[in-house]
């Protein structure tokens, strides 16, 4: 590992004047400025290669039942200035070295008349600018309730957005593209019907926010390492165009119980005028703590195949039986009811799906809806609703345990909480050790549903510090975790890269409740993906849902070569082919691609892209030569236009090319893909055409 760590004050321009300091990020691109208004209230601004990104724009926070909260009447009693250069190693990623380069300015503030400091930390990187509060230990600010943090994101315009409704309880909403100025009269119409929502303002949008500046500007507004504090959501006032930091209340309303010495989660502004280099930026993982695990062998990625999109479909069951209406654990007794014959999680399905996965090289089978308790799960706000160890009486644990072992694969345990997160952490380590017991390494854990307790919401601080406990306390029994209807991902997959995967994000579960718009995974990665990989669970073959279901007349909004290009556009090292067997084997020639695709990568390249419209990038499988394309592409059809330079040069390879048929359309001819072989170098160039709702996959192999 290469550091160096160094006070200064003449490495980079920081000019200390009366009314301002000034901070440049070490390619000099970016430049922001730090000053005290007239009143003592603390403002930064933020330039990038001379356009204003950010306009001066207050921070400072709120305080509850506090005579003197932490916005004004400050002094600047010191600042100091650094530079930070390291290279680390993620145990996962897309890359297999992360350079984590920054100037830094502290600023620490006085308030003289409650005798309270306030320091703000400032990092500039060559990608864009982190900022947080720190909170010293001091007679007078120990424990306090922040009743809302009031940081300032002010647009030098009104830029175009693509945005989701700022909501305390779901991020499962399609993106909506406009200006920043038709926020307020488009808000009720994004706002689609969910099973846990909160929405609190007209102008109130998610994090991560994507937007793009008239003259070419990308701008991303998000945070990082958010650990015991609240989720960050950005409510716009749209006369000014300015964005506020709104944090999620809990029951009380309130937003947050600190207790000094601490410090909230970082802000984050990244800014390019190539939207590649949004995609590329690792400064939302250089932002958090390294890894904490002292030992990481056992954290592997994984390729997967369960029992979960043939029940999303409606064409199985997660409950066992349809006797009762009402299940009491350990009360209830299943041997006497009658199965519905709809079950999914039975030992012979289950068993097809390992011997599926074992044939073509799979790593694992999850299996949802194998334990009792899902005939009322659902809506009641029920406390003791699973407890994760007692399984239905056509699962077999240990001969399915047995079985999966025989056959090489690996056996993804799944955890319903139905959002009773003290439920939950009450049955914690039982559940673990049982998974222990019987090969699992790794969880799908889900919290469908209003939380438990009463009142409290998915994003807000007393809940994501569950989130948290349940990865620790996982990494404790080396377990994998990937979290679904949990808190938004910030890069915390650095500190505790056992988080392997998580949902956090409209997947592709929505295809089959009525479908997402064709564009909407050429956004998620400039936004959901800023903060770490996504479960997406991509790889649906039959688009028209009423095949597998008469009743549901949903349908995927996707081609077949786009649903192939997802494994490589959508990162993760967790990736599910999530359609069932016989779909695969009806389409085994295209399906071959995702039996190639490798999850793990020492490099990647983003090609070309335009949230909203296409994403192209390429990776290097790690611990080969060979390396694997993606392009996904939005409502319009186009030629996308590639260079292979990233290739070794003198080296030959074969490039298989899996591509949208010239009359592909993701509504009207999605199956339509041809495939063919040609030999590709350093200097080769393709143009290859992009349907509607569609894309292209290319596996590169080294010719030897």
């Amino acid at each position: 590992m290469k550091k160096f760590y160094l006070l200064t004050l003449c490495c980079f321009a920081l000019v200390h004047t009366t009314f301002a300091q000034q901070l440049k990020s070490p390619d000099q691109k970016f430049q922001m400025e730090f000053s005290l208004q007239s009143d003592g209230t603390p403002v930064y601004s933020l330039n990038y290669k001379g356009k204003v990104v950010v306009k001066p724009s207050k921070l400072g926070l709120e305080l509850k039942n506090d005579a003197k909260s932490l916005l004004n009447d400050f002094t600047i009693s010191d600042t100091k200035t650094s530079t930070f250069d390291e290279v680390w190693k993620p145990v996962w990623g897309e890359v297999a070295s992360i350079r984590n380069h920054y100037n830094e300015l502290v600023v620490t503030l006085n308030q003289k008349v409650s005798e309270r400091q306030l320091i703000i930390r400032f990092r500039l990187f060559d990608d864009g600018l982190g900022f947080r509060y720190e909170f010293p230990a001091q007679k007078n600010l120990t424990y306090f309730v922040i009743k809302e943090e009031r940081s300032q994101f002010a647009m030098a315009g009104n830029h175009t957005a693509f945005w989701l409704p700022g909501d305390y309880d779901t991020q499962e909403y399609d993106y909506t593209t406009s200006k920043l100025s038709e926020i307020r009269g488009l808000t009720t119409k994004a706002t689609t019907e969910n099973v846990s929502q909160k929405t609190f303002s007209p102008t109130g949008v998610q994090t991560s926010l994507m937007m793009k500046t008239a003259d070419g500007l990308y701008i991303n507004l998000h945070e990082a390492a958010l650990i015991n504090y609240s989720c960050m959501h950005l409510n716009l006032d749209d006369k000014n165009m300015i964005f506020e930091s709104w944090l999620t209340p809990d029951a009380n309303g309130d937003k947050g119980y600190m207790q000094a010495p601490d410090h909230s989660p970082w802000r984050t502004i990244m800014v390019s005028d190539n939207a590649t280099e949004i995609l590329s930026s690792k400064m939302t993982l250089n932002l958090n703590d390294p890894c904490k695990i002292e030992d990481t062998s056992w954290i592997k990625p994984v390729k997967y195949v369960g029992v979960w999109w043939e029940m999303i479909t409606g064409k199985s069951s997660w409950a066992y039986t349809d006797d009762f209406s009402t299940v009491q654990l350990g009360v209830t007794n299943y041997a006497k009811s009658k199965p519905n014959g709809k079950h999914g999680a039975n030992t012979a399905n289950v068993k097809k799906y390992i011997d599926f996965a074992a044939t073509h090289g799979f790593d694992a089978v999850l299996v949802e809806g194998w334990n009792e308790g899902w005939e009322d799960w659902f809506g009641q706000f029920k406390d003791y609703v699973f407890d994760f160890v007692t399984p239905y009486p056509d699962f077999d644990v240990k001969g399915i345990r047995d079985y999966a072992k025989s056959k090489g694969v690996k056996m993804i345990m799944h955890h319903e909480t139905s959002g009773s997160t003290r439920n939950y952490e009450r049955h914690m380590d039982k559940a673990y050790q049982f998974m222990k017991d019987n090969g699992y390494d790794a969880v799908k854990s889900g919290y469908v549903g209003p939380i438990l307790p009463r009142g409290e919401n998915h994003y807000n601080q007393w809940t994501v510090n569950h989130y948290q406990y349940a990865i620790e306390k996982a990494a404790d029994y080396k377990i994998m975790v990937n979290a679904h209807e949990a808190i938004r991902p910030t890069g915390i997959c650095r500190t505790y890269p056992n988080l392997i995967g998580n949902e956090s994000a409209r997947g592709t579960e929505y295809q089959a409740f009525g479908g997402s718009k064709p564009n909407h995974v050429t956004i998620l990665p400039f936004t959901r993906l800023i903060g770490g990989p996504m479960d997406y669970t991509p790889g649906i073959f039959e688009m028209d849902i009423s095949k597998l279901n008469p009743g549901n007349t949903s349908h995927l909004n996707s081609t077949l070569a786009n649903q192939l290009a997802l494994y490589v556009t959508m990162y993760s090292p967790l990736q599910m082919a999530a359609d069932l067997p016989e779909n695969y084997m009806r389409f085994a020639d295209a399906f071959q691609f995702i039996k190639d695709v490798a999850i793990d990568w020492s490099d990647s390249k983003y090609l070309e892209a335009e949230p909203g419209e296409y994403i192209s990038v390429a990776r290097k499988a790690k611990g080969t030569n060979n390396w694997f394309i993606g392009n996904v592409n939005g409502e319009t059809a186009r030629v996308s236009n590639i260079t292979f330079d990233f290739l070794e040069k003198g080296k030959k390879y074969e490039a298989t090319i899996y591509a949208d048929a010239k009359d592909a359309h993701y509504k009207t001819n999605p199956q339509a893909y041809n495939i063919r072989k040609i030999k590709v170098n350093s200097k080769s160039k393709l143009s290859q055409f992009s349907a509607p709702g569609g894309g292209y996959a290319i596996s590169v192999i080294e010719i030897k």
